[in-house]
């Protein structure tokens, strides 16, 4: 499967420490495995999955979507305006 991941995502990745780094990765893979493994949005963000995680004691969101065998990652970050700013990179 081909793995297309926008600026926000990694310029996330890129500034995190490395063991959060492989976190991520882990759970791309994870992704990778399983498509339907994140919640599908509603309304605005239709077509948006969401799978959530913890990385110690803080939970993280990672945006994707899957289609036509392309997983497109979209964002990453904790739950603080997190809807808010991926609706904002959609418009």
């Amino acid at each position: 499967m081909k793995i297309i991941a926008s600026n926000h995502f990694l310029r996330f990745k890129k500034k995190s420490p490395k063991k959060f780094q492989l976190e991520i990765d882990c759970r791309v893979n994870e992704i990778l495995s399983n498509p339907e493994i994140g919640e599908e949005k509603t309304g605005d963000l239709k077509g948006v999955r969401v799978h959530k995680f913890k990385s110690g004691k803080q939970q993280f969101l990672l945006a994707y979507s899957c289609s036509q065998g392309t997983l497109f990652l979209y964002t990453i970050g904790n739950h603080e305006n997190f809807y808010k700013k991926l609706k904002k990179y959609f418009s």
